[in-house]
């Protein structure tokens, strides 16, 4: 076989650094993380919808216009699971002519809507507080909304805790997110609940008061879960995984000057590397020196979904001298 000192050898078959490839270190199990995330997403709405039609409840009874907004907060999560799901089901399908690498980014999107969903609760939280301060509304029965809010607390904080769990596992951003989203509710009821004590010791402003200091949680948090969905969108990635893979692919021998570059595609991490390889290496050699330096790369970054490996001449950098996988 010839070598690329003289005669580069280049064809319709040497095409791995443009396709790239998802070798067997790649041991992310596609089929099983969306079974995971189809399961969260319908465990926490279900989980959500019960608990908000009991805070609902309460609300209409103690009149607490804290504990009222706490419990549409949770049922409109309910359609923020579902925005969610679709996501998931849209990301699964295969690629097209229109969309050559696949719908994996509706997952983002979906991320875009519960960022949205948390900015409009903070906008309503907000408005019912200041009705509640301006109206100078009662509150009765606070013994019952109490409870209504500790059960807040609980559903929210179970769910949370199960969404963020099982989006980490996945690496699912919209699912973490939707986690962060859970976990907001959660101080939501406790601010509803501290508003109650107020109010069970004699100050009626304790509720409105409770309202705006809870409206200022979920900003926070918008704020958060936009930023961080917008930095997908954006292909921004933690600079530590492309230090990672640059030394684990010279840490290869026969591999010279590496740089490397990556982006999210919803939850798959795809890494790709530039090396330089010397001129008289043969395609089989290039080849077997591309698997090594992909297995090295998957071992530093176990996120990586698919490692692309674009190997190039010292000579003749725009050269690639590996060939595809069989």
């Amino acid at each position: 076989m010839n070598g690329f000192g003289g005669h580069p050898v280049h064809d319709e078959h040497a095409t791995h650094a443009e396709g790239g490839r998802r070798d067997e270190h790649a041991t992310h199990d596609e089929v099983g993380h969306r079974r995971a995330a189809h399961r969260a997403v319908k465990v926490s709405a279900a989980g959500l919808a019960v608990t908000g039609a009991v805070e609902l409840a309460l609300a209409l009874l103690t009149n607490s216009v804290g504990l009222l907004g706490d419990a549409l907060h949770n049922l409109s999560d309910v359609s923020t699971s579902l925005v969610v799901f679709l996501g998931f089901r849209v990301s699964a399908k295969p690629a097209s002519p229109r969309y050559p690498y696949g719908y994996e980014r509706a997952e983002d999107l979906a991320g875009l809507g519960v960022a949205l969903v948390i900015w409009a609760s903070a906008v309503f939280a907000g408005l019912e507080s200041w009705h509640k301060l301006t109206s100078h509304g009662s509150t009765t029965h606070v013994g019952l909304g109490m409870v209504g809010a500790v059960l807040g607390m609980v559903g929210n904080q179970a769910v949370a805790r199960y969404k963020l769990r099982v989006g980490r596992q996945i690496q699912s951003n919209t699912l973490v997110a939707d986690a962060h989203h859970s976990r907001l509710d959660a101080i939501s009821s406790l601010g509803a609940l501290l508003g109650l004590i107020v109010v069970a010791l004699g100050y009626r402003v304790g509720d409105p008061i409770a309202g705006f200091a809870v409206t200022v949680f979920i900003l926070k948090v918008g704020y958060e879960v936009t930023v961080e969905v917008v930095r997908h969108l954006m292909d921004g990635v933690d600079p530590a995984h492309l230090a990672a893979a640059t030394a684990a692919a010279q840490s290869v021998d026969g591999v010279g000057l590496v740089s490397a570059r990556a982006r999210w595609r919803g939850r798959s991490l795809v890494i790709e590397v530039d090396g330089e390889l010397g001129t008289s290496i043969t395609m089989a050699e290039a080849d077997a020196l591309g698997r090594r330096v992909e297995a090295a790369v998957h071992r530093a970054v176990v996120e990586a979904r698919a490692v692309h490996w674009h190997p190039y001449c010292a000579n003749h950098p725009t050269i690639s001298p590996t060939v595809t996988q069989k």
